[in-house]
C-alpha cells in the first residue's frame, strides 16, 4: 500500500477507523469461510496485501488483537521534543515541517550521503505491519503501522565489515520542537541498534499508520519501529543514520544509566528502578495483564541473545 503525502488526502477519502477495523474481519472471515464459494479469489488483491504482511510482521496473535483507536493512538504519546506531558505531542507538534525532508548516512558504509524522503518512499513502498507497542511507564498498544523493513534501506546503503551498530538522530530544531528549548534530556535524541537488530525482518521504519501518513505526534515522516523493545527505542522523526564499529551512547543511556541500558528489551523479570515490568495496561483497558518477554515476540528474537545476561544488558 502506497502512502501519499498528507497534502494530497481529503478528509472525505479517510477511512472511518471503525470501517477499517471491521475491513480487517471481514476480509479474516472471507478468506475462511469463503473459500468453499470462491469467494475467496473475489477478495484476491485485499487478501495478498494484507496475507504478505502478516506473514512477515510479527505473529498471528497480533492480526487478531483488537487494534488500539486512532484518537489514543495519536493523542497520547511520549515525543519529548514537543512536551513531557502524553498530551503535549498532539497539541504542540503542528509546528514540525516534514516537507522536504532528509536522511543523511555516514560512517561503515559504501553509500553515504543525504537522502530526499520522497526518493526513500519511491524505492520502499509502505505495507501494514501491525504490531505492539510497549512503553517503560508499563502501558501498551497495537497498532496497525505502514512501513518497510529497515533492512531493505540497509542494504541500499552497503555497509562494511567494520558496521557493527547503527546509531539514529532525531532532528534538532528548537524553532519546530519547542520541548528542544528545555534540557530536559541532552538534545539531539540518539538510539541506535546491533547490526543484527536493525536487519530483523520485524525492525521496520514506518511512515504510516491506519493507512493514513504518519502524524507528526508519532514521529513523522519516518521512525523506527522495533516491537520487542521498549517503545523509547523507536526513535522518531530521524534524520540521521551512522554505521559503527563501537555500541553508541544513546540518549536515556546519556540521561538515567543505572534506569536504562542500551538493549531495552522488554524484559518482565528485570523490573525499572522505580515501578514493576511484571504487568502492562493496553490503553483502553482497565485491567492488566501479565507482560510477555521480548514483549510477546520472543520466538522470533530470542536467539539473538543467546548466552546474554539480560538482567546485566538491559
Amino acid at each position: 500500500m502506497l502512502i501519499r503525502r498528507a497534502p494530497e488526502i481529503k478528509e472525505s477519502e479517510v477511512t472511518d477507523e471503525r470501517l477499517y477495523v471491521d475491513r480487517r474481519r471481514f476480509i479474516r472471515t472471507a478468506a475462511g469461510a469463503g473459500a468453499g464459494l470462491g469467494l475467496a479469489s473475489a477478495f484476491a488483491p485485499l487478501l495478498a496485501c494484507e496475507g504478505d504482511a502478516g506473514d512477515r510482521a510479527g505473529s498471528a496473535s497480533d492480526q487478531e488483537e483488537e487494534l488500539t483507536p486512532f484518537e489514543d493512538v495519536t493523542t497520547y504519546n511520549n515525543f519529548y521534543e514537543f512536551g513531557t506531558d502524553k498530551s503535549d505531542p498532539a497539541r504542540n507538534a503542528h509546528t514540525l515541517r516534514t516537507r522536504p525532508w532528509t536522511v543523511t548516512v555516514e560512517g561503515e558504509c559504501s553509500k553515504p550521503g543525504t537522502y530526499d524522503i520522497e526518493d526513500i518512499l519511491g524505492r520502499h513502498p509502505a505495507e501494514e505491519r501491525i504490531y505492539r507497542l510497549r512503553c517503560v511507564e508499563a502501558w501498551s498498544m497495537v497498532i496497525p503501522w505502514m512501513g518497510f523493513p529497515l533492512s531493505d534501506f540497509i542494504e541500499d546503503l552497503q555497509p562494511t565489515s567494520n558496521a557493527r551498530f547503527v546509531e539514529f538522530r532525531t532532528l534538532y530544531d528548537p524553532e519546530q520542537m519547542p520541548g528542544q528549548r528545555r534540557a530536559v534530556l541532552d538534545w539531539p535524541y540518539v538510539e541506535g541498534l546491533r547490526m543484527d537488530e536493525a536487519m530483523h525482518p520485524l525492525t521496520i521504519f514506518a511512515v504510516g499508520l491506519y493507512g493514513k501518513v504518519l502524524p507528526n505526534q508519532n514521529g513523522a515522516p519516518i521512525r523506527l519501529v522495533v516491537p520487542w523493545k521498549y517503545g523509547f527505542k523507536s526513535i522518531k522523526s530521524i534524520v540521521g543514520i551512522r554505521f559503527v564499529r563501537e555500541q553508541p551512547m544513546t540518549t536515556w543511556m546519556t540521561s538515567a544509566p543505572r534506569e536504562y541500558g542500551f538493549y531495552s528489551n522488554v524484559n518482565p523479570e528485570v523490573d525499572h528502578p522505580r515501578w514493576s515490568q511484571a504487568r502492562e495496561r493496553r490503553i483502553g483497558e482497565f485491567r492488566r495483564r501479565p507482560t510477555l518477554m521480548f514483549n510477546g515476540y520472543a520466538d522470533q528474537v530470542a536467539h539473538l541473545y543467546a548466552g546474554m545476561d539480560l538482567r546485566k544488558f538491559f
